[in-house]
């Protein structure tokens, strides 16, 4: 523990140095708020071997080590200590993601920090405090939406633990977490969100796919499917209606006949989803996203981070599923530059047709909108 606070005490100086005053309060909250986390971890080993235990927890983290050891068997993922402690903080979310994007505009606020580069969001380990930059936000005139999260990754600079906002939602969604999370930590490239989530969700499609069919009977891999169907049907409406609102924006007209469109347009959006939840029977689970704050800001917080998923699935098949072979020829994508990624990635989708995209997530990150 004092090697990993040392660690986070340095980066946080270097943090001030670089990015001055008026970003040191922020990166102070984000150092006490790691620093909280870290202190309630325990070793997930000991907690199992403690006999006052509680018998649940103890069945949900022999689970996550039973995944933690699979994604280094059968997915060639990092073995490391991330994963093996355990920290219950006595909340829902560890952070809550601040995402804000102008009343007129599908282009969201950025955020340029130490080690991730510029983001769309910007998270706080205290949910008033999140809230509080949006209110201020929202008195500039923007669109706002605090999005809680239930996991982030320290890309490997620290040893990242599970949570008990993890656990919460069942060993599926554990397992789909560690999977992604553990995918961050192969490498990350600064400004290049779309690049990085794509080729996590690609590894996490790939880890569930087995995951699945070792551990789970047919009637539970169906019902995962078809909740991951639901979320390509989402990923789909959303990317229909994002260019339908950045058409919108980008047309001359008066202020007030542009609000007005944007309302009608927020209306339609509502009714479509409406008539696609009608075709799932009437599963419900996405209605609080689509509820009456639905704005800018909320739309922009799904940016469409999947959206080069099927390029790293078509080379994840090129390479026969071969993980260790796959990562390697990724980690060479990742030190070229953008462009030359993406047309690198792109070369691969003839090769193997249209892969359709059911299991992209319609999340940024961890944030959750179910």
């Amino acid at each position: 523990m004092v090697k990993k606070s040392g660690r986070l005490v340095f980066l946080f100086m270097l943090a001030t140095v670089l990015a001055g005053c008026s970003h040191i309060a922020y990166y102070a909250q984000a150092m006490s708020g790691h620093l909280g986390v870290l202190r309630a971890t325990s070793p997930i080993a000991d907690i199992i071997r403690d006999p006052a235990s509680d018998p649940e927890l103890r069945k949900k983290l022999e689970d996550v080590q039973a995944i933690r050891e699979f994604a280094i068997r059968e997915l060639g993922l990092p073995d490391n200590n991330s994963y093996r402690a355990y920290a219950d903080l006595g909340r829902p979310y560890v952070v809550w993601n601040v995402f804000a994007a102008p009343e007129l505009s599908m282009i969201p606020k950025r955020w340029c920090m130490l080690m991730v580069g510029c983001v769309s969001y910007r998270g706080y380990y205290e949910k008033q405090d999140a809230e509080r930059i949006a209110a201020e936000l929202r008195d500039e005139g923007y669109d706002t939406f605090v999005g809680g999260v239930s996991a982030y990754s320290t890309l490997g600079y620290f040893d990242d633990p599970v949570l008990n906002t993890i656990l919460r939602q069942g060993s599926q969604e554990v397992a789909r977490i560690v999977f992604h999370e553990l995918a961050h930590q192969i490498f990350f490239v600064q400004d290049d969100s779309v690049f990085n989530e794509s080729f996590a969700t690609a590894v996490e499609n790939e880890g569930m796919r087995r995951w699945l069919a070792a551990h789970y009977t047919p009637d539970q891999r169906a019902a995962f499917e078809t909740q991951r169907a639901r979320q390509a049907d989402i990923t789909e409406l959303l990317r229909n209606y994002h260019g339908r609102f950045y058409a919108l924006y980008e047309t001359i007209r008066p202020v007030g006949q542009q609000r007005e469109a944007k309302a009608a347009l927020l209306d339609a959006l509502r009714h479509d989803y409406t008539d696609l939840k009608a075709s799932w029977g009437g599963y419900a689970g996405y209605d609080p996203f689509f509820g009456k704050d639905l704005n800018n800001a909320r739309l922009a917080s799904l940016s469409l981070y999947s959206d080069l998923v099927p390029s790293f699935e078509a080379l994840l098949e090129h390479e026969n599923h071969d993980l260790p072979r796959f990562f390697q020829r990724v980690i060479a994508l990742a030190a070229l530059e953008k462009d030359a990624r993406r047309s690198v990635l792109a070369q691969f989708l003839p090769a193997v047709g249209a892969i359709k995209q059911a299991s992209n997530d319609v999340t940024l990150g961890a944030t959750e909108i179910r």
